[in-house]
C-alpha cells in the first residue's frame, strides 16, 4: 500500500470520477485505474461500484476512506513537523533531572506551551545516566542534566550554571564556614548526584565526615532541613521554589562552585523544529 494509491483513491472517491481526479493529480486516467485495482486486490475488497460509465463508493470504500483521510491528514502533519520553517507541532519528549525540572523549569515550560500550544511536551524526570541513555534509544528527544560526558551519536551544548547553597533551618544558626557543619546531619541525593558528589569532595578536602542521609527527593530533603533535623546541599533553583519558604535560609561557600548543566540529543535524530524552540527558548529564558 503506497500514500500515491490512497491519495488517488480519495481523490476519486471526492470527485466520483477517475478522468475528474486524472486531472486533479496531473497523470493519465489509466495510472489512476490500474493502482486503484492494485489496492482493491491488496484489501481484498472492491473499493467502488462500477455504474455505466461511472463509480460509486463502496460501503467497504466508505470504511477506508475514513482510514485514508487521517493516513494522509497525519503524513501531512509529519511534514509539517519536521520542516524547518514549519512552526513547531507534534510530540516533543524532554527529560530532566529533578533540580532542574523543580527548579528551572516550570516558568519556563509555561511560556513554551504559550508560545507553542500545537507542540504536546512530556518532561520525564530521572537519574542522568537513564536520561542519556533514553536520549540515546531514542526515548527522549534531549535531556538536560548536570554532567559534561562524551556519550557515543550524542550531541550536547551548555545551557546554564547551577549555583549550590547549603541551607539549614534558621534553628541551628549561622553556618559561616566549614566547621560550622560538625556534628550535622547531612540530607543529599543518593550516589550518583553530581551534586552529592560535589559535596562530598568538599567536605573530604576539608577532613570533615558527616553522616548522610540519601534522599531521592528534594520535598523531602526540604522538609527534613525545615525541621531542624540537618542541612542539606541544594541547587539556588531548588531553594527559591522550596525552601525560602519552609523556614530554611541559604548560605554559600566559595569552595562550591557552580556546577553546568548541559542539553543532550541525538546526532542522528534529525530535524526537530520543537525540540530546537526548545532549546532556543532554554537560552533565552537563562542567558
Amino acid at each position: 500500500m503506497e500514500l500515491a494509491q490512497i491519495r488517488m483513491f480519495k481523490t476519486v472517491a471526492e470527485v466520483g470520477s477517475i478522468a475528474r481526479a486524472a486531472e486533479l493529480l496531473h497523470c493519465v486516467p489509466s495510472n489512476i485505474t490500474a493502482r486503484i485495482k492494485s489496492l482493491e486486490a491488496e484489501l481484498g475488497v472492491a473499493l467502488f461500484m462500477r455504474e455505466g460509465r461511472g463509480l460509486r463508493i463502496s460501503p467497504s470504500g466508505q470504511t477506508f476512506l475514513a482510514y485514508a483521510s487521517k493516513i494522509l491528514a497525519l503524513t501531512a502533519e509529519a511534514k509539517r513537523a519536521v520542516d524547518p520553517s514549519a512552526e513547531p507541532s507534534g510530540p516533543l519528549r524532554i527529560g530532566a533531572i529533578e533540580s532542574s525540572a523543580t527548579g528551572r523549569l516550570p516558568r519556563l515550560l509555561a511560556k513554551f506551551h504559550k508560545r507553542f500550544p500545537q507542540v504536546a511536551l512530556e518532561l520525564t524526570t530521572g537519574t542522568w545516566a537513564q536520561l542519556l541513555d533514553d536520549t540515546f534509544n531514542h526515548k527522549l528527544d534531549g535531556a538536560i542534566v548536570a554532567v559534561d560526558v562524551e556519550r557515543s551519536q550524542l550531541k550536547r551544548t551548555p545551557m546554564y550554571r547551577e549555583e549550590l547553597l547549603v541551607i539549614a533551618s534558621t534553628s541551628l544558626g549561622p553556618l559561616r564556614d566549614v566547621a560550622d557543619l560538625h556534628d550535622k546531619t547531612m540530607f543529599l541525593w543518593p550516589q550518583g548526584c553530581p551534586y552529592r558528589a560535589a559535596m562530598e569532595h568538599w567536605l573530604l578536602r576539608n577532613g570533615l565526615s558527616l553522616p548522610i542521609v540519601s534522599l531521592a527527593s528534594y520535598g523531602a530533603i526540604v522538609g527534613c532541613v525545615s525541621a531542624g533535623a540537618g542541612v542539606a546541599l541544594v541547587t539556588k533553583g531548588v531553594f527559591d521554589q522550596y525552601a525560602k519558604g519552609a523556614g530554611c535560609v541559604a548560605f554559600e561557600f566559595p569552595e562550591l562552585t557552580a556546577i553546568e548543566s548541559l542539553f543532550y540529543w541525538h546526532e542522528n535524530a534529525g530535524v526537530h523544529p520543537a525540540r530546537e524552540a526548545f532549546v532556543a527558548m532554554l537560552r533565552e529564558e537563562f542567558a
